[in-house]
């Protein structure tokens, strides 16, 4: 337990999935799939970008960070999730806060990144002549740490204030791992700061990100009808269709999550909405950011094939 805190509860249970034996087996092999897939598919990704000079550009730069941010999320909560599908599920209340803390930080970063990247493409379709001076690599550095370094500062704030709550029981957690939302339904304190201050940051994180990367892809949009070369507009279009479909995905999918608290829990449908950002998405980022990248492949056949 965490010094200071006058919980009586030292351990939460998770909720399972089901209690069904055949089924928890089923999910279990998806589940584990699906992190095989994350883990593989993003590390392979790192790997080719690091390897191939060539893709060492601001848009490959961003979706390393975006990689290592999917491999981190999916290693902290899939491993507890497939542990609580055949055998105990119960977590500690530091391991929860540990957990709680990890997750939000690397989803508020991820976020923040989906606006670097769209403000990277709107500057490489709408300012080609001056993106490798506004694009510079100290500026993408720069980016990334103002990225990495808010996701932790907003994660640090709704984890302190978590902190000072009691919880006296029940200490069963209505979801497959411990998240802002869930955790707080639990609390015997009045937890009326907490869930505005989840309110606020979810809107900020997500509603004014969304704009902005909205917003980067309507001038995007318009350039690209601009163009008059029917290859120049399908080559546009495909390195910022796959960006727009995952950052679509995500961002509704996260602005349900935080925007339910002060309206309590709906069972299964949000397990199945967490579900989506935070396994199915991560697995599917390496297919949809690569799979129409000519460049991206014909790097990979290169370090898969005729390695250095």
């Amino acid at each position: 337990m965490v010094p200071g805190n006058q919980s009586a509860v030292t351990m939460f249970i998770l909720q399972r999935f089901t209690d069904d034996p055949w089924l928890q087996l089923a999910l279990f092999f998806l589940f584990f799939t699906l992190f095989v897939a994350a883990l593989v598919g993003n590390v392979l990704i790192i790997m080719t970008i690091h390897c191939s000079p060539d893709l060492h550009t601001p848009m490959y730069f961003f979706l390393v960070n975006l990689a290592l941010l999917d491999v981190a999320s999916t290693s902290t909560v899939l491993p507890k999730v497939l542990q609580s599908l055949v055998a105990e599920n119960t977590i500690s209340f530091g391991g929860c806060l540990t957990q709680m803390f990890v997750f939000s930080w690397l989803l508020g970063s991820e976020l923040l990144l989906f606006s670097a990247m769209a403000y990277d493409r709107y500057l490489a379709i709408c300012r080609p002549l001056h993106y490798g001076t506004l694009m510079s690599g100290r500026v993408c550095v720069s980016l990334a740490a103002f990225v990495w370094s808010m996701g932790a500062l907003n994660s640090l704030m709704l984890t302190c204030l978590a902190l000072p709550l009691s919880f006296c029981g029940p200490n069963l957690i209505t979801h497959f791992f411990c998240e802002i939302p869930s955790v707080l339904l639990l609390s015997c304190s009045p937890t009326f700061i907490n869930d505005v201050m989840t309110i606020i940051t979810d809107m900020f994180l997500t509603g004014l990100n969304f704009l902005l990367t909205m917003t980067s892809y309507s001038f995007i949009i318009t350039s690209i009808l601009r163009i008059n070369s029917a290859e120049g507009k399908q080559r546009a279009f495909s390195t910022c269709s796959s960006h727009l479909v995952v950052v679509t995905l995500y961002y509704s999918t996260v602005l349900y999550t935080y925007v339910r608290p002060a309206l309590g829990s709906a069972g299964i449908l949000d397990k199945a909405v967490a579900v989506l950002y935070t396994t199915v998405t991560p697995s599917l980022n390496p297919l949809i950011y690569t799979l129409r990248n000519k460049e991206f492949k014909a790097s990979f056949k290169k370090l898969l094939f005729f390695p250095k």
